[in-house]
C-alpha cells in the first residue's frame, strides 16, 4: 500500500506540466545564471543581507524599534528560510528517480525495490545539506532568535551569503581554488614555521620575561611577528629569543613574498578568461544578440557596416595573434574554438535569439562550426561563408 502511494504520488507530479513549470521557475531565479531576471532576485537577495546586517549591528548599541525588530525576524528571516527550503526542493527531482527505476524494472521484468530510489534521493538532500553553502544558508538563520544573544555571531553568516550572489567575490575565490596546493603547501609551512618558533620562545623566555606566561602567549608573538604586525606589546629580551626572532622576521618576509608571487600568478592566469566570462555574461543578457567565428577580412567588413550592427555581437577566434588585434581594435572577441561544444552552450540558447555568422576562412571549419551550433540547439540561426557552390550545398545540409 505505502509503494502504490509513493508510486502514484510520483507519476502525479511527473505528468504535471504545472508542477514541473513551477520547480523549473524557482530552479532559474535560483541556481540557472543564464536566466534573464535571476539579477534582479540577487540584487534583491544582496538588499536584504545588507538590510539585516545592519540592523543586528545597529541593535548592538541602540534600542531598535519594534516594526524594524519586527521586520528582520517576521520578513527577513522568513524569506531567508523559504530560500533555504527552495533550494534544498529544487537541488534533485524526486519523481523522476522513482519513475525511472520503476520503468526500468518494469521493462525487464526485474522485482521493483522502492528504497534504492529512496536512498538515492536522500542521499542528494543530504549531500546538499552538508554542502557549505547551504550550511551557510541555514547558520544565516539563526541570529533572527533574540533569547539567545551568542546566536548573533552568525550574522557573519549572513555577509557569507553574499559570496553566492556576488560573481565578483564569487570569481575572485575561484582564482584562489585553482592555486589550492600552493596556498595549503604555504599554509602547512607557515604552521610549521610559527609553531617551531613559538615553543622556541617560549623555552628561552617563559621565566626571564613578564609578558609570556604560556605558550600561546609564544605562538601569539610568533604570529604576529612573521605576518609583519609587530603590536610590540610582547618582545624578547633574551639573546637567544633575538635570535629567533630574527629568523622568523626573514621567514616571514620570504612567506609574504611567495604568498603575493602566487596571488598574481593566479590573477594573471585567469585574467584573459575573467574578461572572457564577462563577456559572455553581458551578451547574454540580451534578447537577440550575433555570434561572429572567425576575425578576418570578412568579419571586419561587416562590423564597418554599422547599420548592420543593430544587434550585440561578439566574436570567438581561436588564433590568439587575430583576437589580440581584435582586443586592440576595440572589439568585444573571445579566444575560443567555435567548433567545440561547450563554447556555444555558453550561451543563453534558451532566451535569446542568437544568430552566429560562420566567417573563418575555411570552408571545413565553417561546416564544423555549423554542426556544432545546430548541435547545441536548433534554434540558432546559422549564416555560414562557403567559397563554392559545393560547399554552400554542404553547409545547407549541415544545417
Amino acid at each position: 500500500m505505502f509503494i502504490k502511494l509513493i508510486l502514484k504520488f510520483a507519476f502525479f507530479l511527473h505528468r504535471s506540466k504545472r508542477y514541473k513549470n513551477t520547480k523549473k521557475l524557482f530552479y532559474n531565479f535560483l541556481q540557472n545564471p543564464d536566466f534573464i531576471y535571476k539579477r534582479y532576485f540577487d540584487s534583491f537577495m544582496i538588499f536584504l543581507i545588507l538590510i539585516s546586517v545592519v540592523i543586528l549591528v545597529y541593535e548592538v548599541e541602540h534600542i531598535v524599534p519594534i516594526w524594524i525588530d519586527d521586520f528582520d525576524i517576521y520578513i527577513i528571516t522568513t524569506l531567508f528560510s523559504l530560500e533555504y527550503i527552495l533550494r534544498f526542493w529544487v537541488y534533485n527531482d524526486f519523481h523522476t528517480l522513482i519513475v525511472k527505476e520503476y520503468e526500468e524494472a518494469k521493462f525487464i521484468n526485474k522485482f521493483f525495490n522502492i528504497w534504492k530510489p529512496i536512498k538515492t534521493i536522500l542521499k542528494g538532500k543530504l549531500e546538499y545539506m552538508v554542502s557549505p553553502s547551504a550550511i551557510v544558508d541555514l547558520l544565516a538563520i539563526l541570529p533572527a532568535y533574540r533569547p539567545l544573544r551568542v546566536l548573533r555571531i552568525f550574522v557573519l553568516f549572513r555577509v557569507f551569503k553574499l559570496l553566492r550572489y556576488t560573481k565578483s567575490i564569487h570569481q575572485f575565490v575561484e582564482v584562489f581554488a585553482t592555486k589550492r596546493f600552493e596556498l595549503v603547501t604555504l599554509l602547512f609551512l607557515l604552521v610549521f614555521i610559527v609553531t617551531t618558533a613559538g615553543i622556541a620562545i617560549y623555552v628561552f623566555e617563559e621565566k626571564t620575561n613578564p609578558n609570556i606566561n604560556s605558550l600561546f602567549d609564544a605562538v601569539y608573538w610568533a604570529l604576529i611577528t612573521i605576518s609583519s604586525v609587530g603590536y610590540g606589546d610582547i618582545s624578547p629580551v633574551t639573546p637567544e629569543g633575538r635570535v629567533v626572532s630574527m629568523i622568523i622576521i626573514v621567514s616571514g618576509i620570504a612567506m609574504i613574498s611567495f604568498v603575493t608571487s602566487v596571488i598574481v600568478s593566479a590573477f594573471s592566469e585567469k585574467l584573459d578568461e575573467l574578461k572572457e566570462n564577462r563577456i559572455v555574461e553581458e551578451i547574454n543578457k540580451n534578447k537577440d544578440f550575433i555570434i561572429i567565428c572567425g576575425y578576418g577580412q570578412m568579419t571586419r567588413m561587416f562590423l564597418r557596416n554599422n547599420s548592420l550592427l543593430s544587434y550585440e555581437y561578439v566574436i570567438i577566434d581561436k588564433d590568439i595573434e587575430r583576437v589580440e588585434i581584435g582586443r586592440k581594435e576595440g572589439y568585444n572577441i573571445i579566444n575560443e574554438d567555435a567548433s567545440r561544444y561547450n563554447v556555444i552552450s555558453k550561451f543563453n540558447i534558451n532566451y535569446s535569439n542568437i544568430t552566429l555568422l560562420a566567417l573563418t576562412g575555411s570552408d571545413i571549419n565553417n561546416i564544423y562550426i555549423t554542426l556544432n551550433a545546430k548541435a547545441v540547439s536548433r534554434n540558432i540561426k546559422v549564416v555560414a561563408r562557403a567559397s563554392s557552390a559545393n560547399m554552400e550545398k554542404k553547409c545547407r545540409l549541415a544545417g
